[in-house]
């Protein structure tokens, strides 16, 4: 175990690296739409159905190539796989810059869908160096960096491209190169010799990630369960948030990003701060049925709201939502072995692009099905329901996975 010098240098290195992936994510949502209508010559409209294709086969590539960068991180280190990820980004970046056809720009996000690695491998480095009462607090600055990063990042590429519409893209890509050149100094090998194991094809895929947790680690197979559903209802926010507050108050864009901001900036002070209080104080079970009815309680309030007023009531409300996905990171990774945890990470991943693949089209189809003028009643917060929903069922499949497994996760070492 390292030093909590070298423990703190380490975090603060992941919090940098995820969040400069996050503005980097971010910057370009400004003026994407514009690049799109360049490349194609089609219509705002038109745009936007390429730019869905191209967010489905990032999240397809995403989904197939997660287990296998987590296990190449399990067999090379996370060092290495890391800094190849940033670097690899820097580069996608710069493609798109200079992106001549569409083509070119979807060949871009395919090479960066599979090579995202960097939150994996950040929650597998973070798991080996924390002990295991520690790495739910510690996963909590991943989703702190993430939601800063998202403020930031879509500001700052609108102020940028005020110049240059490239100059989003090459502030993503410099961004990335230099966090790949800081690393290279500072970022010291998290994965021991010892704690190396053989890459295995037939476990570097999702069918094959999963098998061996129903088989090896049935109760972690159960709470990676738990992240689908829970990650699927969490899809209503990304996915219709800005069409419900435009069809239900008459929402301005500003509106919609001052909203927005303040469920990033919520999430993100839940995630970095209240993590390393509460989850060691309460323990990441009471956490997980806490936030889990935190969050029932946030998307009940966004679907029956009357008045925009009150989602904001439901943002405070839903706050210790954000508590839920670093404590199910928590149990699932004292659930494995240390050779283990690049490939739990990799699962995850895939888990969580899965979500990205078949939860928007649900949100977003019961959006428009119920507030069309032909639905049985007016209920343009349908999403919130169904969120609602799968965060009740999030909570039966929590309950059962705990009730696999003696005590709470993280008290001991995994015996397998």
């Amino acid at each position: 175990m390292t030093t909590d010098r070298s423990t703190n240098r380490a975090l603060a290195f992941l919090f940098v690296t995820v969040l400069i992936d996050a503005i980097g994510f971010g910057v370009v949502i400004p003026v994407f739409p514009a690049l799109i209508v360049r490349l194609t010559g089609r219509s705002l409209a038109g745009a936007a159905e390429v730019a869905g294709l191209i967010m489905f086969l990032y999240a397809i590539t995403q989904f197939l190539c997660g287990p296998i960068i987590g296990g190449l991180s399990d067999r090379f280190g996370r060092r290495p796989v890391l800094l190849a990820s940033l670097a690899a980004f820097g580069l996608d970046y710069l493609a798109m810059a200079f992106a001549p056809t569409l083509a070119w720009l979807i060949a871009a996000r395919l090479v960066a869908g599979v090579t995202g690695a960097s939150f994996p491998t950040a929650y597998a480095y973070i798991a080996d160096i924390s002990p295991p009462e520690k790495r739910a607090p510690n996963f909590g600055i991943i989703g702190m960096a993430f939601g800063f990063g998202f403020i930031i990042g879509p500001a700052l590429g609108g102020i940028v491209a005020q110049y240059d519409a490239r100059l989003p893209f090459l502030l993503a890509a410099g961004l990335a190169l230099a966090n790949v050149a800081y690393g290279y100094f500072v970022l010291p090998e998290s994965l021991k010799p010892e704690n190396r194991r053989p890459f295995e094809w037939r476990r570097a895929n999702p069918a094959g990630a999963l098998m061996r947790l129903r088989a090896a680690h049935p109760r972690v197979l159960m709470l990676a369960l738990t992240v689908l559903l829970w990650t699927m209802g969490y899809q209503s926010l990304y996915a219709t948030w800005s069409y419900f507050g435009i069809e239900r108050f008459g929402w301005t864009p500003g509106q919609v990003g001052w909203s927005l901001a303040a469920v990033g900036v919520t999430g993100a002070l839940v995630q970095g701060v209240l993590s390393r209080r509460l989850i060691p104080r309460y323990g990441a079970r009471n956490i997980v049925i806490a936030g889990t009815f935190s969050g029932i309680a946030g998307y009940l309030i966004y679907a029956f709201a009357g008045a925009g007023w009150m989602m904001y009531v439901g943002i405070t409300v839903a706050a210790l939502q954000g508590l839920v996905f670093p404590s199910l990171q928590g149990m699932m990774s004292a659930g494995v072995a240390p050779s283990e945890q690049g490939e739990l990470q990799g699962a995850v991943s895939s888990i969580q692009s899965l979500s990205s693949i078949m939860g928007p089209p649900l949100m977003t189809g019961s959006f428009a099905y119920f507030s069309s003028p032909g639905a049985p009643f007016y209920l343009p917060g349908a999403p919130f329901v169904l969120a609602a929903g799968f965060s009740i069922l999030t909570l039966a499949t929590f309950l059962r996975a705990v009730a696999m497994g003696a005590g709470a996760t993280g008290a001991q070492a995994p015996a397998e």
